[in-house]
């Protein structure tokens, strides 16, 4: 018995140590600690202590451990896993790693997470939020944009150049705004509540593109010439990589340019021929400035050794002989400016290259660097946006709109797609408002701009289709009070662009996050490979045995907090919180043992492994979502009235994460998802999707003028403006709800149960009993004529739906 009791003693003394990540020395000690408590009870005998000293001895001398078993294990390492090709190094070390890192290593600091500042606005950005953005706004009349003009019109043009809404990133010196990320993120949603084409229009000079480049690579003379143009509206700048043959896969662009001699301003310079055949780019019909990546070559080694130079990026002036612009696609009816660039040899001097001609090939290492910035904020912005005008805007039509003698939003079938739309709402705000913040402090979140980007895009989608469900006829017939069709159509737009989807999904958010997020695999990666340096074995042997104690603490992590349903582990809260918390310590250790486990099975081949690899992104993404929930309800100072949105948006991430970690298990390579289920499932999946109770409080929020539901929709366009289908909708709720007792009043004195409709008739009727006052009459009479307008559909003149030929061309009108 004393030796049973002394076997688990040290089992259980060597688990604890491996939950908490003790390191190897001090794990020997205590092992020794127990090994003496043995010998002392007469369990541990000399040759217990010999095999002891025999493994803990080697482990600890590091040179020994070094050459005995760390050269052997580096030379099977490199076997396993290929060496990383330039492109795959520079996309690897771009950017940085943030809050995403915490998640993937197993064991969360809460307390890091809610120490991020809050996220606020400086008085001048509130100031153009209120002032200058709201007037564009006003401004706007979709419908005409849409089926009218098939553009934005002049006006909208003009003013967007001259308030300074292309120049949001520029700096100050240069004449721009140099507003927060989180500020471009709030323009960008209350743009996207009204129109995707303004949005669009405004987000893409904002992102990846000549601006972002240029005040980062560019030359002085680049800065000072184009910066300031930039900043006033004097260029429009569009950025061209999409080509036909390279989508997604941007690395393999065609386009290239041959290092030459030419004639330039009547002399003879050294520059490049250029041609490209680009397509899907954004602002290209109208663009000015033509921000151009393709593949430079120097056959005549005219710059030096190398032939293949690599992808480059330049700055290409449009009106230039030769460069042909001004075509557009038509993308799904969404009538923002996008088209085709073509050129054929087109002769321009190596200055034009961004940065001079030393950043001749570095054109790759630039957009990675930088588009990790630009994808964390326009799309997933412009997805937040949407969903937050059409929660409230549902949510008013639910209130507004009977059948059964009960407004539909009370109906249990309405209150499930209402209950998504208003939870997705609430975590796609808190997920942009996240990582603007850490944009904001100077990250530049690769994985977690993927993350976003597919995330955010993906649920904006089912989000609309839900509202259209919801709204039936309403959202079907197009027409100026229709606020949800023209975003329907679009939605696959944003699911397609920057990274399709599947892509992002099955590649580029596990493959990137696996090796940047991990605390081992990059450094054994690069020491495996160092033959330079002098230190690769021994970078290499702290590397590996790091890791090992790693994978050790995650196993012991995955296996106890399974086992307890982790209810004994950290929370930062003891209220309705803290099992979210706790559900997340779990899942962030399973994640991490399971990434070692996938890449110890698979190696190399586990980046073809897309739907593994997928599978385990998508634990990841959605520990980040939940976090950046209980991030916001900290932040917003834990109102308890918000708490259904929140305990939605958290178990609506969490059981999917649970689905795909189900999914992982089933799929897992060399079968050993069933052992591994017992690890981490001992009493079967712990979590259930949002409860219909959960749904119904969610609904009725949206439904319900409140602190809460204006929280929801904070910072959209409300205003009751005249082509603001929404904002006049809003009104309406508030005389809706307004005009029930009044309703109730009049079928009281009359002694009869009215319908709810015809409501100028009902105030008739109580005006003649004299139950209803002057004002109550004209309340009344104004509900029902917001009510048919919320209600009804448009209609036209056959003739009217024939688009307006506009004599005008689209660049003229953007002049």
């Amino acid at each position: 018995m004393t030796t049973l009791l002394w076997i688990i003693a040290m089992i259980l003394v060597l688990g604890a140590l491996a939950y908490l990540r003790v390191s190897l020395l001090t794990a020997t000690i205590a092992a020794a600690v127990v090994m003496t408590a043995g010998w002392t009870l007469d369990v541990v005998g000399p040759i217990s202590w010999i095999v002891f000293l025999v493994v803990a001895l080697p482990l600890n001398i590091s040179a020994f451990r070094q050459n005995v078993i760390s050269r052997p294990l580096m030379k099977v390492y490199r076997g396993i896993m290929p060496e990383m090709s330039s492109t795959e190094k520079e996309a690897i070390e771009a950017g940085t790693t943030w809050w995403e890192a915490d998640l993937f290593a197993g064991n969360p600091n809460w307390k890091k997470l809610h120490n991020y500042p809050v996220a606020r606005l400086s008085a001048d950005e509130q100031a153009f939020l209120d002032g200058p953005v709201e007037e564009v706004c006003r401004m706007v009349n979709q419908h005409q944009v849409s089926h009218q003009l098939a553009d934005l019109p002049a006006d909208v043009w003009q003013y967007l150049k001259d308030n300074g809404f292309f120049a949001m990133i520029i700096k100050k010196k240069y004449g721009g705004l140099e507003y927060s990320a989180y500020a471009q993120s709030r323009v960008l949603q209350k743009l996207a509540g009204l129109s995707s084409e303004l949005a669009s229009t405004v987000g893409v000079p904002n992102s990846l593109g000549p601006g972002e480049l240029l005040q980062h690579y560019g030359t002085p003379e680049q800065k000072n010439h184009y910066l300031p143009r930039l900043a006033k509206g004097l260029e429009v700048p569009c950025f061209a990589l999409t080509s036909p043959e390279a989508g997604s896969d941007a690395g393999s662009i065609p386009d290239f340019g041959i290092v030459c001699k030419g004639q330039w301003e009547g002399e003879e310079v050294l520059g490049m021929k250029l041609t490209w055949n680009k397509r899907y780019i954004t602002l290209a019909p109208v663009a000015t400035v033509l921000g151009l990546a393709f593949k430079l070559r120097d056959p005549e080694h005219l710059l030096g050794d190398k032939e293949e130079l690599g992808i480059t990026c330049a700055l290409i002036p449009t009106d230039m002989e030769g460069v042909e612009t001004g075509r557009r696609h038509f993308p799904l009816n969404c009538m923002f400016q996008n088209g085709p660039t073509h050129g054929n040899e087109v002769f321009v001097p190596l200055s034009f290259i961004i940065g001079g001609p030393k950043m001749a090939g570095q054109g790759w290492r630039m957009l990675v660097e930088c588009l990790s910035v630009g994808r964390g904020i326009t799309l997933p912005s412009n997805s937040a946006g949407g969903v937050k005008t059409a929660a409230l805007a549902t949510g008013a039509y639910a209130r507004i709109r009977r059948q059964f003698k009960l407004p539909i939003g009370k109906l249990e079938g309405i209150e499930e797609p209402m209950a998504r739309i208003g939870g997705n709402a609430y975590l796609m705000d808190a997920v942009t408002t996240l990582t603007t913040t850490g944009i904001d402090l100077g990250e530049k979140p690769s994985v977690i701009s993927a993350i976003v980007k597919y995330h955010l895009t993906d649920r904006m989608q089912k989000c609309v289709i839900d509202a259209m469900d919801i709204h039936g006829g309403k959202g079907v017939c197009l027409g100026p009070n229709n606020y949800l069709g023209r975003g329907y159509q679009a939605a696959p737009i944003a699911i397609t662009v920057e990274g399709a989807n599947i892509l992002t999904r099955s590649m580029i958010i596990y493959g990137q996050g696996a090796i940047r997020c991990h605390p081992y695999v990059l450094a054994e990666m690069e020491s495996a490979f160092d033959t330079e340096s002098g230190q690769g074995l021994a970078n290499f042997d702290a590397a590996i045995f790091g890791h090992i104690g790693f994978a050790t603490s995650n196993f012991i992590r995955s296996f106890w907090l399974g086992l307890t349903s982790s209810r004994f582990s950290n929370a930062p809260y003891s209220d309705k919180t803290k099992r979210y918390y706790q559900q997340m310590n779990r899942f962030s250790a399973n994640l991490a043992l399971l990434s070692d486990l996938a890449m110890a099975t698979l190696g190399g081949n586990l980046k073809r492994k897309e739907r593994i690899s997928a599978r385990l992104g998508d634990l990841l993404s959605q520990l980040y979502l939940a976090s950046a929930t209980l991030k916001r309800y900290e932040d917003e100072g834990r109102q308890t009235d918000d708490l259904p949105l929140v305990q939605w948006a958290v178990e609506d991430a969490l059981y999917k994460l649970q689905a795909s970690l189900d999914d992982l298990l089933d799929n897992f390579p060399m079968g050993l998802g069933g052992a591994l289920r017992v690890v981490m499932f001992p009493f079967g999946r712990p979590l259930k999707r949002p409860s219909d109770v959960l749904d119904h409080k969610v609904a009725k929020i949206m439904q319900t003028p409140c602190e809460s539901r204006d929280r929801l929709g904070k910072g959209q366009f409300w205003t009751n403006s005249e082509h603001n289908a929404v904002g006049i909708q809003e009104q309406t709720l508030l005389d809706i709800i307004a005009s029930e007792p009044l309703h109730d009043k009049v079928c009281k004195a009359s002694g009869k149960r009215l319908p709810f409709m015809w409501l100028d008739k009902v105030a008739a009727e109580g005006k003649a009993l004299g139950v209803l006052s002057d004002d109550e009459v004209n309340l009344l009479e104004r509900a029902e004529i917001g009510r048919m307008k919320s209600i009804n559909v448009d209609d036209f003149d056959p003739a009217e739906l024939r688009p307006e030929v506009v004599s005008t061309s689209s660049q003229e009108r953007a002049a």
